[in-house]
């Protein structure tokens, strides 16, 4: 925990960016039957029944000092598809010397998957541009890439129906484009001395609770 929260409080440095990352799943709804469109006068009418059109992902990512943001609608979260959105991050602070990326403990987000996915020199190599900082197990809400997940839910989906993978990518894709312009920062508050009063413990703290 600790490793953490100590991230959290280190001052902004271009060279060294702090990177959240977390997966939304999301269930595809597609309308059962056509929806009446909204015209001068009247309001649009959709149907309340809906077709389980399957399930896609969201990897929202997000760099919370500074409000820069990569998430986006991917297929599925398998491990291919985090090598491929630790390949974004990478190409996106190519400049910066170490990415610190705060993740939580799923089984695909170690070096692994960028090794299948991009080969043993290709995927070593993208592996060492990054040191990882895994959340301690049952406190996954140490990482704000759950507060942008939550955003994305509120801000983007919505209680709208989307049916279509391809659809979900272009919402979230507008979606980010416009939050990364504001630049919303996450102003993080929970300190290791919070911690430290609150789960009133002298040494690393593994576990939320024992519950």
């Amino acid at each position: 925990m600790e490793d953490v929260l100590t991230l959290h409080a280190r001052p902004y440095r271009a060279s060294e960016p702090v990177v959240c990352l977390d997966e939304r799943p999301v269930q595809l709804h597609d309308a059962a039957r056509p929806s009446v469109p909204m015209r001068a006068g009247r309001v649009g009418r959709s149907d309340y029944e809906y077709v389980r059109a399957g399930t896609a992902n969201i990897f929202c990512i997000v760099e919370p000092k500074t409000g820069r943001r990569l998430t986006y609608a991917s297929a599925n979260r398998k491990a291919k598809a985090f090598a491929h959105a630790m390949y974004r991050v990478a190409r996106r602070y190519k400049a910066a010397r170490k990415i610190h990326m705060i993740v939580d403990n799923l089984n695909t987000h170690g070096k692994k998957s960028l090794l299948d996915a991009f080969g043993p020199v290709d995927g070593l190599a993208l592996w060492k541009r990054f040191k990882m900082h895994y959340t301690p197990k049952h406190a996954s809400w140490l990482n704000p890439a759950e507060i942008e997940a939550s955003r994305v839910s509120r801000e983007c989906l919505g209680r709208r129906r989307i049916g279509h993978l391809h659809t979900l990518k272009f919402e979230v894709a507008a979606w980010r484009a416009r939050a990364d312009r504001e630049a919303r920062p996450i102003r993080w508050a929970f300190t290791v001395k919070d911690a430290r009063r609150v789960f009133r413990y002298d040494g690393i703290v593994t576990r939320r609770s024992e519950h």
